[in-house]
């Protein structure tokens, strides 16, 4: 049974498509309740049609495994890895909309009326009152089964991609006595002369120890950092493709040589398509990994999971359909018997 937490529509969708994983903290924060083309809530569809079974085969697991245990594996974290402890993008939204007089009637999509937000303040007004209302939220219950940043801290996994602005998986990863390193994605002129690991002289190459959280829409820490209206989106997206070196040459070959594991995003979330594309896609064919993404099932029509099915094959994405959670509870058995099995051999 999902949550309404877990049962998000993308925004940049205009209910042509409903997508049913929360798009990345920022985009949506936690967006869930959205209305269909027809005027229905996702969770309403969703009640009357049986979910799809997970696609991954014993061999797909079998290789994801292996790329885990031979460090080969990068996470990419999305909102829906935090479903349930962060508020819904849309009710933020609506309520800022409420609060500022917003005149459109897009009032849930929370990067147009954080713009319109800004408009009427400064650029700044919109992040400081995100940063203000997230800021002190969980963590989750690390101790529940299933708990996404839990089981990832367990593996022996180096680096570590997310788009929340949370530091949740820094926290999950101290807890399995780690020494995480947080990183941000320096894509304005502010961000330039922020610290870094990387920096270091004679480098820095993360570790199973010592792995890297790298944010790539801000942390909470930073307001600056945050990409939240959009014009953020917007600067975001032209400054990784124009500048060179806005990632750091360990990240992009995380994202160009290892197998990614997408939690918590839409796929059809046009954000996620332009960062698949701009980030990932780029890598020669011949040198892409297994990539997995955990995607609630579309419930809406038989149209949307064919088109979903065909896209996420054009990706070169396996999908598991489910939520973050089951799948996570799911890869923590997996992971246990293979690694019993490879010790036993």
């Amino acid at each position: 049974m999902r949550s309404a937490s877990e049962s998000g529509a993308d925004l940049t969708n205009c209910g042509r498509f409903p997508t049913t994983e929360n798009t990345f903290t920022g985009r949506t924060v936690f967006e869930a309740g959205q209305r269909t083309g027809r005027g229905r809530t996702i969770e309403a569809v969703a009640a009357n049609v049986p979910p799809l079974n997970a696609h991954i085969t014993p061999r797909e697991w079998q290789r994801l495994l292996a790329r885990v245990g031979g460090g080969h594996c990068t996470p990419f974290l999305g909102a829906g890895a935090c479903a349930g402890t962060l508020p819904l993008g849309g009710d933020v939204a609506r309520r800022w909309a409420q609060e500022e007089g917003y005149p459109l009637d897009d009032d849930w999509d929370l990067p147009r009326v954080a713009q319109f937000v800004s408009v009427n303040g400064d650029p700044m007004w919109p992040k400081e009152k995100i940063c203000s209302e997230l800021r002190g939220i969980g963590p989750p219950d690390f101790d529940r089964p299933g708990e996404p940043h839990a089981v990832l801290a367990e593996l022996p996994i180096r680096i570590f991609v997310t788009t929340n602005y949370d530091d949740f998986m820094v926290q999950a990863l101290r807890r399995a006595g780690k020494t995480p390193h947080r990183e941000l994605c320096r894509w304005n002129d502010f961000l330039d002369g922020t610290p870094s690991v990387f920096d270091a002289a004679g480098g820095f190459v993360p570790s199973v120890d010592e792995p890297v959280v790298y944010h790539l829409h801000g942390t909470l820490d930073v307001p600056e950092s945050i990409v939240l209206t959009e014009d953020d989106y917007l600067d975001f997206l032209v400054s990784v493709s124009r500048r060179q070196n806005v990632l750091p040459l360990q990240v992009q070959s995380a994202l160009a040589s290892t197998s990614l594991l997408f939690l918590g995003y839409s796929l059809a979330d046009a954000n996620f398509r332009v960062l698949h594309r701009g980030l990932v896609a780029t890598s020669p064919p011949g040198l892409r990994r297994l990539s997995v993404a955990v995607q609630l099932p579309p419930r809406d029509s038989e149209t949307a999971r064919t088109y979903l099915g065909r896209y996420f094959n054009a990706m070169s994405v396996i999908v598991y359909w489910g939520d973050a959670s089951e799948f996570a509870e799911t890869l923590r058995q997996k992971w246990v018997e293979h690694a019993a099995e490879t010790h036993a051999a």
